[in-house]
C-alpha cells in the first residue's frame, strides 16, 4: 500500500467512523422514558434479576427493623462464608484454591481422601498436548496475554475429538482441564513474549506434580522457581477470593448467555475471557497500580494526609493521573459499607508488604482507603456508600510477588475459571432457553431510496 494510499483510507475512515458515531447517538432521557435497565442496572445500580443459581451469594444488604439496610459485604460460596473457608486454610494448613474449586464444581466441602483425589486429577491434566508450545504459544505471541490465553483456548478445540459434546461428562471434563491448564497457557504465553520482543531469556519449567496451583505459577514463572511459603499462601488466597463473585459479574454473565447457545465449552470460556480483558472488569487493578505510582511520584510526603486528600481531590476533578475523574479502586456495583475480598485481603498484603520490605507503601495504600471514601462523599452525589475493593490491594499484591504487569488479568482468569466452569455446568444442566433479551428500537422507518436518486 503506497503512503498516499495509506492517507486516504486513514481520512475515508475518519469520516466513516462520524457517520457511525452520528447514527449511534441516543437520547440519554429515552432510557427513563422507556424504563429501559441501561447496563441491565436500575438507577441505584442494582442489577436486573434474569437468572437463579446456586454457586455464590454477594450480600451487601441486611434486613434491620423490617427494612433492608447496607451493611458490610459477605460473599459466600455454596453458602460457606469465604471468609471461613480461608480461616480453614490457615498458614501451616493446605491450599485452598483446589478445595474452594470443588465445592463449586459439585456442591460441597471435600473430606481429605476426596481432595487428594481431585488434586492428583487436576495434576494429571496440567499437561498440554505434544508440541503445544512450540506449534501454538511459541508462534506469533501476542503482547496482550489474554488474548493470547483466548487463542489458546480456542485452539485446544483442535486438538479435543469430542470438542462439541455437550454432555454433562465430557463438558465437565473439558473444565477441568482448562483450570488445570490455565497457569500454564498463561506464563508460557508471557514467556514467550518477553523473548521474541524484548530478548529476554526464554524458560520453560514444567509444572511439579506435588505443588497447588499458586506454587505452580510462581515455579513455573520465577527463573530460579524459588518463593516463600507466605508467597505462595497470598497468591493462594488471592485465587480463592477472585474464583466466584455470583452469576451477574459480566464475565460470567457471558458464560451463561454463550452457554445458552448450546455451543461448546472452548468458545463459552474464549468469550468470557473477552469480557473479562475489558479494564472495566478484569483489568482495574492495573489502574490502580498506576494511579499509585503516579500519586507516590508527585507527593513529597507519603505520610501526609493533607497532601494524599488534595491529590485525591485533584483526580475526581480531573487534574491528576489520567484525568478521569476517578479514584481507582473505589466502589462496587453490589458493595458499598465494605468488599469482603479487601478486608480478608488486606491482612494478607500487610503480613507481606512486612516480609519485603514494602511498610512505607502500605502505610500509603491504607491512608488511601481511609480518605478516599470520605472525600468521594464530599465531592460526589452518590446512591450508596464507597469503600475498597478487591483490586484495591490485589495488584499491590501482585507487585510485591514479582508479577509482570501482562500477567495481572490472567491471573484473575486462572481464578474465575473454577467460577465459570461452575456456571457453565449449570446452564447445561438445566439446559433453559437461549437468552435473547430485548433492545427496543426508536428509529423511524423509512421508505427505500433507489441509487439514483440519493
Amino acid at each position: 500500500m503506497t503512503t498516499n494510499r495509506f492517507c486516504e483510507i486513514t481520512h475515508e475512515l475518519q469520516h466513516l467512523s462520524k457517520l457511525s458515531e452520528q447514527c449511534a447517538r441516543i437520547d440519554p432521557a429515552l432510557y427513563a422514558k422507556y424504563d429501559v435497565k441501561r447496563g441491565l442496572r436500575d438507577i441505584n445500580g442494582k442489577g436486573v434479576l434474569v437468572g437463579l443459581t446456586e454457586i455464590s451469594d454477594v450480600c451487601s444488604t441486611k434486613m434491620i427493623d423490617g427494612k433492608l439496610r447496607p451493611a458490610d459485604g459477605e460473599l459466600y460460596y455454596r453458602g460457606y462464608n469465604v471468609k471461613d473457608i480461608i480461616d480453614g486454610t490457615s498458614e501451616n494448613s493446605h491450599f485452598g484454591f483446589e478445595e474452594c474449586t470443588y465445592l463449586l464444581l459439585f456442591g460441597k466441602l471435600p473430606a481429605r481422601t476426596e481432595l487428594t483425589e481431585f488434586t492428583k486429577m487436576l495434576s494429571e491434566y496440567r499437561t498440554l498436548p505434544t508440541s503445544f508450545v512450540r506449534d501454538i504459544i511459541m508462534k506469533a505471541p501476542s503482547k496482550d496475554m489474554m488474548n493470547t490465553l483466548a487463542r489458546s483456548v480456542l485452539t485446544l478445540y483442535s486438538y479435543d475429538d469430542l470438542a462439541d459434546d455437550i454432555s454433562l461428562p465430557n463438558v465437565l471434563r473439558q473444565c477441568l482441564q482448562l483450570i488445570s491448564l490455565f497457569p500454564l497457557l498463561s506464563v508460557y504465553g508471557y514467556q514467550a513474549y518477553k523473548h521474541y520482543h524484548d530478548g529476554a531469556s526464554l524458560f520453560i519449567h514444567p509444572p511439579k506434580a506435588e505443588y497447588s496451583t499458586a506454587e505452580n505459577i510462581l515455579h513455573i514463572l520465577r527463573p530460579d522457581s524459588q518463593f516463600t511459603p507466605l508467597e505462595a499462601k497470598l497468591l493462594d488466597t488471592a485465587l480463592i477470593l477472585h474464583m466466584e463473585h455470583g452469576g451477574g459479574n459480566n464475565s460470567t454473565f457471558t458464560t451463561h448467555l454463550v452457554s445458552s447457545s448450546g455451543t461448546d465449552t472452548y468458545s463459552v470460556i474464549a468469550a468470557s475471557l473477552g469480557s473479562l480483558k475489558g479494564p472495566k472488569h478484569g483489568g482495574a487493578n492495573i489502574k490502580v497500580v498506576r494511579m499509585f505510582e503516579d500519586m507516590k511520584e508527585n507527593l513529597s510526603d507519603w505520610s501526609d494526609e493533607e497532601e494524599i486528600s488534595r491529590y485525591l481531590r485533584a483526580l475526581l476533578h480531573k487534574e491528576a493521573f489520567d484525568h478521569a475523574g476517578l479514584i481507582y479502586g473505589m466502589g462496587h456495583a453490589v458493595y458499598s459499607l465494605s468488599d469482603p475480598r479487601a478486608r480478608i485481603f488486606r491482612s494478607f498484603v500487610e503480613k507481606l508488604s512486612a516480609e519485603k520490605g514494602y511498610e512505607k507503601e502500605f502505610a500509603l495504600y491504607d491512608a488511601v482507603s481511609r480518605l478516599a471514601p470520605k472525600i468521594i462523599a464530599d465531592e460526589r452525589q452518590i446512591y450508596k456508600g464507597v469503600s475498597p475493593n478487591v483490586d484495591f490491594y490485589s495488584g499491590f499484591a501482585y507487585s510485591m510477588l514479582g508479577l509482570p504487569v501482562e500477567l495481572y488479568t490472567p491471573i484473575f482468569a486462572i481464578a474465575r475459571i473454577a467460577g465459570w466452569s461452575a456456571h457453565r455446568l449449570e446452564e447445561v444442566a438445566i439446559n433453559g432457553k437461549i437468552m435473547r433479551p430485548a433492545y427496543k428500537n426508536i428509529g423511524e422507518h423509512k421508505e427505500y431510496i433507489p441509487m439514483e436518486k440519493r
